[in-house]
């Protein structure tokens, strides 16, 4: 009994449950490697943290030509060693999940996956290893390590809102297009080869380079009607650059007001919608159940 009560396996750890039955070694790696309320789960990915980030700063490096004729042999074996030891550990978390397959199916697992690969890839294609920059994507597990994981709540707006607005988005870029090649095809009528503008595509590109205010300056206009068109779009951009965030931001703010009320059932009126402090019902004062008024704000912050 005194065993099994020193290998019991804390299920919060492990996000893939119902696969196989894991054994005591395997269920003390899951805490260590997917853990981080333990002293050895918080050392081991700190520890991969800075590994991550010595591997980013090395590929970084290692494209910068002087350092790479002088310290190339260092970075080669900078980048095997930690190739290696993240190899190693991608295996270890496949070994200790009840689900590997679903592990490595998940976002985290491709990116784990993703972020060795190159190494191996480069033995065949050279210069793949530039592709391990990848890895910067696993320092996002520090909001795991620092116990701010309340901050993808935030980030869980974002989608939110980004759900909630794309078809409106989507409407928006077409009539841009349309714009864009609308501008574009009357440049290249306007100002022709002999200015620059050899072809429609060619006319397009300044349409959008013009547009999103960017003006590389490559190809201008040269007559009054043109430039008086390229002033045109030029206000235009401004205007266009507006109306996504604006849409945007409103579906951000009517996220995180959504968040902030508790479904709840009044048992006089029926509303469910309730602020979170709100102890009787805004619509006909009676006093809300308290114990579903526990439950609601357990599951908020559950989730």
């Amino acid at each position: 009994m005194k065993r099994r009560e020193r290998y019991h396996f804390d299920a919060r750890h492990d996000p893939f449950l119902g696969g196989r039955t894991l054994s005591p070694i395997q269920h003390k790696l899951n805490e260590i490697i997917f853990g981080v309320d333990t002293f050895a789960g918080r050392l081991f990915d700190i520890v991969l943290l800075i590994a991550i980030m010595i591997s980013v700063l090395t590929v970084m490096l290692e494209s910068v030509h002087d350092l790479q004729v002088r310290y190339g042999q260092i970075f080669f074996i900078i980048e095997w060693v930690l190739t290696i030891l993240f190899t190693i550990e991608y295996l270890l978390r496949l070994s200790c999940v009840a689900k590997p397959l679903r592990y490595a199916t998940s976002f985290f697992g491709m990116v784990d996956l993703l972020s060795i690969l190159p190494t191996f890839v480069a033995l065949a294609i050279p210069g793949s290893q530039s592709l391990l920059v990848i890895r910067a994507l696993r320092l996002l597990r520090v909001f795991r390590v620092l116990k701010i994981a309340h901050c993808m709540k935030e980030a869980n707006y974002l989608w939110i809102a980004f759900r909630a607005t794309q078809s409106k988005i989507l409407v928006f870029l077409v009539v841009v297009m349309t714009i864009i090649l609308l501008m574009g095809s009357a440049m290249y009528l306007i100002e022709g080869p002999t200015n620059g503008f050899t072809s429609i595509p060619k006319s397009v590109y300044w349409s959008i380079v013009t547009m999103t205010t960017v003006g590389y300056g490559d190809i201008a206009p040269q007559t009054v009607l043109g430039q008086s068109l390229a002033a045109v779009a030029m206000i235009l951009g401004y205007g266009i650059i507006i109306v996504p965030t604006g849409v945007f931001s409103v579906e951000i703010v009517a996220a995180s007001r959504a968040s902030k009320h508790l479904d709840m059932p009044c048992t006089n009126c029926d509303l469910h919608q309730h602020e979170t402090d709100a102890i009787f019902c805004k619509h006909c004062g009676e006093k809300l159940p308290r114990a579903a008024r526990k439950f609601e704000l357990s599951r908020q912050n559950e989730s």
